[in-house]
Protein backbone atom coordinates (compact mmCIF):
# COMPACT_ATOMS: atom_id res chain seq x y z
CA UNK A 1 0.00 0.00 0.00
CA UNK A 2 1.65 3.76 -1.68
CA UNK A 3 1.81 6.06 1.60
CA UNK A 4 0.37 9.34 0.91
CA UNK A 5 2.23 11.94 0.86
CA UNK A 6 1.38 15.31 2.63
CA UNK A 7 2.54 18.67 1.52
CA UNK A 8 3.29 20.71 5.01
CA UNK A 9 6.62 18.73 5.61
CA UNK A 10 7.39 19.61 2.09
CA UNK A 11 6.22 23.26 2.24
CA UNK A 12 8.08 23.87 5.64
CA UNK A 13 11.09 22.44 3.56
CA UNK A 14 10.80 24.83 0.65
CA UNK A 15 10.85 27.91 2.62
CA UNK A 16 14.25 27.13 4.73
CA UNK A 17 15.55 26.19 1.13
CA UNK A 18 14.55 29.67 -0.08
CA UNK A 19 16.10 31.04 3.30
CA UNK A 20 19.70 29.13 2.45
CA UNK A 21 19.58 30.25 -0.93
CA UNK A 22 19.05 33.97 0.40
CA UNK A 23 22.00 33.76 2.60
CA UNK A 24 24.27 31.78 -0.03
CA UNK A 25 23.63 34.33 -2.03
CA UNK A 26 24.88 37.00 0.22
CA UNK A 27 27.86 34.48 1.27
CA UNK A 28 28.73 34.53 -2.92
CA UNK A 29 28.21 38.50 -2.63
CA UNK A 30 30.77 39.15 0.38
CA UNK A 31 33.22 36.13 0.13
CA UNK A 32 33.66 35.42 -3.68
CA UNK A 33 32.25 39.29 -5.41
CA UNK A 34 34.40 40.97 -2.80
CA UNK A 35 30.93 43.41 -1.70
CA UNK A 36 31.76 45.31 1.97
CA UNK A 37 28.78 43.97 3.96
CA UNK A 38 29.99 44.21 7.08
CA UNK A 39 26.49 42.87 8.85
CA UNK A 40 27.40 39.32 7.32
CA UNK A 41 29.71 39.19 9.78
CA UNK A 42 27.50 40.12 12.26
CA UNK A 43 25.48 38.19 15.33
CA UNK A 44 22.00 38.95 13.27
CA UNK A 45 23.32 36.85 10.15
CA UNK A 46 24.56 34.11 12.32
CA UNK A 47 21.22 33.65 13.82
CA UNK A 48 19.67 33.73 9.96
CA UNK A 49 22.57 30.71 9.65
CA UNK A 50 21.59 28.61 12.67
CA UNK A 51 17.77 29.05 11.90
CA UNK A 52 18.39 27.58 8.53
CA UNK A 53 20.99 24.49 9.78
CA UNK A 54 18.38 23.81 12.83
CA UNK A 55 15.39 23.89 11.06
CA UNK A 56 16.43 21.19 7.80
CA UNK A 57 18.04 18.76 10.88
CA UNK A 58 14.62 19.13 12.96
CA UNK A 59 12.79 18.19 10.30
CA UNK A 60 14.48 15.53 8.56
CA UNK A 61 14.66 13.75 11.97
CA UNK A 62 10.64 14.71 11.94
CA UNK A 63 10.65 13.13 8.40
CA UNK A 64 12.63 10.08 8.82
CA UNK A 65 9.53 7.95 10.19
CA UNK A 66 6.79 9.30 7.68
CA UNK A 67 8.22 7.15 4.44
CA UNK A 68 9.49 3.77 3.41
CA UNK A 69 12.98 2.94 1.58
CA UNK A 70 15.04 4.82 4.42
CA UNK A 71 18.48 2.94 3.71
CA UNK A 72 18.01 4.13 0.24
CA UNK A 73 17.57 7.94 1.65
CA UNK A 74 20.26 7.77 4.07
CA UNK A 75 22.84 6.46 1.34
CA UNK A 76 21.70 9.32 -1.23
CA UNK A 77 21.79 12.76 1.41
CA UNK A 78 25.16 10.71 2.49
CA UNK A 79 26.49 9.98 -1.56
CA UNK A 80 25.00 13.37 -1.89
CA UNK A 81 27.96 15.16 0.99
CA UNK A 82 30.32 13.14 -0.29
CA UNK A 83 30.11 14.64 -3.79
CA UNK A 84 29.91 18.16 -2.10
CA UNK A 85 33.57 17.20 -0.68
CA UNK A 86 34.83 15.65 -3.60
CA UNK A 87 33.73 18.86 -5.67
CA UNK A 88 35.12 21.41 -3.49
CA UNK A 89 38.24 19.44 -2.70
CA UNK A 90 39.15 19.52 -6.50
CA UNK A 91 37.87 22.74 -7.73
CA UNK A 92 37.97 25.54 -4.46
CA UNK A 93 39.99 23.46 -1.48
CA UNK A 94 40.35 27.02 0.09
CA UNK A 95 36.50 26.35 0.71
CA UNK A 96 36.65 23.24 1.26
CA UNK A 97 33.63 21.23 2.60
CA UNK A 98 34.06 18.45 5.11
CA UNK A 99 31.27 16.54 6.51
CA UNK A 100 28.85 18.92 5.98
CA UNK A 101 24.78 18.88 6.52
CA UNK A 102 24.36 16.34 3.53
CA UNK A 103 26.61 13.76 5.44
CA UNK A 104 25.18 14.36 8.83
CA UNK A 105 21.83 13.51 7.42
CA UNK A 106 22.55 11.08 5.59
CA UNK A 107 24.54 9.46 8.42
CA UNK A 108 21.73 10.27 11.13
CA UNK A 109 19.10 8.70 9.08
CA UNK A 110 21.53 5.84 8.35
CA UNK A 111 22.12 5.25 12.00
CA UNK A 112 18.19 5.77 12.83
CA UNK A 113 17.97 2.05 11.00
CA UNK A 114 19.71 -0.21 13.38
CA UNK A 115 18.85 2.11 16.43
CA UNK A 116 15.19 2.35 15.50
CA UNK A 117 14.00 -0.95 18.17
CA UNK A 118 15.67 1.09 20.55
CA UNK A 119 14.46 4.63 20.13
CA UNK A 120 11.19 2.71 20.19
CA UNK A 121 10.85 1.77 23.19
CA UNK A 122 11.77 5.07 25.01
CA UNK A 123 9.00 7.16 25.95
CA UNK A 124 8.34 10.00 23.06
CA UNK A 125 8.49 12.92 25.78
CA UNK A 126 11.24 11.55 27.67
CA UNK A 127 13.27 11.25 24.53
CA UNK A 128 12.57 14.63 23.39
CA UNK A 129 13.45 16.43 26.46
CA UNK A 130 16.98 14.03 26.73
CA UNK A 131 17.56 14.24 22.69
CA UNK A 132 17.56 18.71 23.58
CA UNK A 133 19.24 18.75 26.39
CA UNK A 134 21.92 16.78 25.42
CA UNK A 135 22.46 18.74 21.84
CA UNK A 136 22.35 21.95 23.96
CA UNK A 137 25.51 20.69 26.72
CA UNK A 138 27.10 19.11 23.66
CA UNK A 139 26.86 22.25 21.03
CA UNK A 140 30.25 23.73 21.76
CA UNK A 141 31.97 20.22 21.98
CA UNK A 142 33.75 21.01 18.61
CA UNK A 143 35.44 23.99 20.64
CA UNK A 144 36.68 21.76 23.20
CA UNK A 145 33.92 22.62 25.66
CA UNK A 146 30.76 21.32 27.44
CA UNK A 147 27.73 24.01 27.00
CA UNK A 148 26.26 26.06 24.61
CA UNK A 149 26.91 28.94 22.35
CA UNK A 150 30.05 29.96 24.95
CA UNK A 151 28.47 29.04 27.87
CA UNK A 152 31.24 26.82 29.21
CA UNK A 153 30.67 24.19 31.79
CA UNK A 154 33.41 21.83 31.59
CA UNK A 155 36.78 21.62 29.63
CA UNK A 156 37.16 18.13 27.30
CA UNK A 157 40.27 16.18 27.09
CA UNK A 158 42.76 17.30 24.47
CA UNK A 159 43.34 13.56 23.51
CA UNK A 160 39.98 13.54 21.79
CA UNK A 161 40.81 16.09 19.20
CA UNK A 162 43.38 13.86 16.82
CA UNK A 163 41.74 13.43 13.27
CA UNK A 164 39.45 13.58 10.73
CA UNK A 165 38.05 10.84 11.67
CA UNK A 166 37.09 12.46 15.43
CA UNK A 167 35.92 15.24 13.39
CA UNK A 168 32.98 13.92 12.37
CA UNK A 169 31.99 12.85 15.59
CA UNK A 170 32.67 16.19 16.94
CA UNK A 171 36.18 16.45 18.15
CA UNK A 172 37.89 18.21 14.90
CA UNK A 173 42.31 18.08 15.30
CA UNK A 174 44.19 21.23 15.64
CA UNK A 175 44.33 23.04 11.88
CA UNK A 176 40.68 21.27 10.73
CA UNK A 177 39.22 23.71 8.28
CA UNK A 178 35.72 23.25 6.76
CA UNK A 179 33.79 25.73 5.69
CA UNK A 180 30.25 23.84 6.34
CA UNK A 181 30.79 21.54 9.39
CA UNK A 182 28.07 19.65 11.73
CA UNK A 183 29.45 16.67 13.04
CA UNK A 184 27.16 13.92 14.93
CA UNK A 185 27.63 15.50 18.74
CA UNK A 186 26.03 17.78 18.91
CA UNK A 187 23.57 17.65 15.42
CA UNK A 188 22.71 13.87 15.44
CA UNK A 189 21.15 14.60 19.16
CA UNK A 190 18.86 17.76 17.24
CA UNK A 191 18.24 15.12 14.73
CA UNK A 192 16.61 12.81 17.07
CA UNK A 193 14.74 15.78 19.01
CA UNK A 194 13.05 15.64 15.47
CA UNK A 195 12.55 12.01 15.63
CA UNK A 196 10.54 11.99 19.35
CA UNK A 197 8.46 15.25 18.35
CA UNK A 198 6.85 13.61 15.03
CA UNK A 199 5.96 10.72 17.82
CA UNK A 200 4.58 13.73 19.58
CA UNK A 201 2.68 14.95 16.42
CA UNK A 202 -1.32 15.71 17.14
CA UNK A 203 -4.10 13.39 16.22
CA UNK A 204 -5.01 12.98 12.80
CA UNK A 205 -3.60 13.71 9.34
CA UNK A 206 -0.65 15.86 9.13
CA UNK A 207 -0.56 19.37 7.37
CA UNK A 208 -1.64 19.66 3.57
CA UNK A 209 -0.07 23.17 3.26
CA UNK A 210 1.00 23.74 -0.34
CA UNK A 211 2.50 27.21 -1.86
CA UNK A 212 3.31 27.06 -5.70
CA UNK A 213 6.98 26.18 -6.30
CA UNK A 214 8.17 26.25 -2.56
CA UNK A 215 6.45 22.97 -2.09
CA UNK A 216 7.75 21.87 -4.83
CA UNK A 217 11.19 22.82 -4.30
CA UNK A 218 10.89 21.04 -0.82
CA UNK A 219 9.71 17.72 -2.13
CA UNK A 220 12.74 17.68 -4.58
CA UNK A 221 15.40 19.06 -1.74
CA UNK A 222 18.43 17.24 -2.39
CA UNK A 223 18.50 17.86 -5.69
CA UNK A 224 17.97 21.74 -5.03
CA UNK A 225 20.71 21.74 -2.50
CA UNK A 226 23.13 20.43 -4.75
CA UNK A 227 22.50 22.27 -7.80
CA UNK A 228 21.42 25.95 -5.87
CA UNK A 229 24.99 26.95 -5.39
CA UNK A 230 26.22 26.59 -8.88
CA UNK A 231 23.27 28.02 -10.09
CA UNK A 232 23.38 31.34 -7.98
CA UNK A 233 27.26 31.70 -8.30
CA UNK A 234 26.30 31.64 -12.61
CA UNK A 235 23.60 34.44 -12.35
CA UNK A 236 25.88 36.39 -10.22
CA UNK A 237 29.14 36.29 -12.09
CA UNK A 238 26.52 37.34 -15.25
CA UNK A 239 25.13 40.28 -13.46
CA UNK A 240 28.73 41.48 -12.34
CA UNK A 241 29.99 40.58 -15.83
CA UNK A 242 27.35 42.72 -17.47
Amino acid sequence: MRRTRYAGPDTLRGLTLVSMMFYHACWDLAYIFGMDWGWYASFGSYLWQQSICWTFILLSGYCVQMGRHRLRRGLLAFGGGALVSAVTFLTMPEDLVFWGVLSLLGAAVLLTIPLDSLLRRIPARAGLAGSFLLFLLLRDVDRGWLGFEGVRLCRLPEGLYRSHFTAILGFPPSGFFSTDYFPLLPWFFLFLTGYFLYRLRPEGEPSNLRLPVVTALGRHSLMVYLLHQPVIYGLLWLLFSI
